[in-house]
């Protein structure tokens, strides 16, 4: 893939030359960069595609923490217990 498509708009690279960023900066930008992403793009394909551009450099970069934590697996669900778990 390549890293237009991973990063149409440019807001992971730009991330990465900020300097002094937070992981709740990176979390923000992460989120804006996701809902920006066209249907067309696979979101975890991209991700691989934007680790392997930015991370190796940066392996302290609180971005490259939060583009780990976006490959990571959701848990899997779980039937809630009471009467919300009941309901038809």
């Amino acid at each position: 893939m390549r890293i237009e498509l991973a990063d149409p708009r440019g807001l992971i690279r730009e991330s990465y030359r900020i300097e002094g960023i937070g992981p709740s900066e990176c979390r923000s930008i992460f989120l804006d960069w996701a809902l920006g992403l066209p249907e067309t793009v696979d979101t975890s394909r991209a991700l691989r595609r934007l680790l392997a551009e930015y991370g190796p450099g940066a392996a302290d970069h609180p971005m490259t923490a939060v583009l780990r934590a976006g490959l990571a697996e959701e848990p899997a669900a779980r039937r809630r217990g009471g009467p919300r778990g009941r309901r038809s």
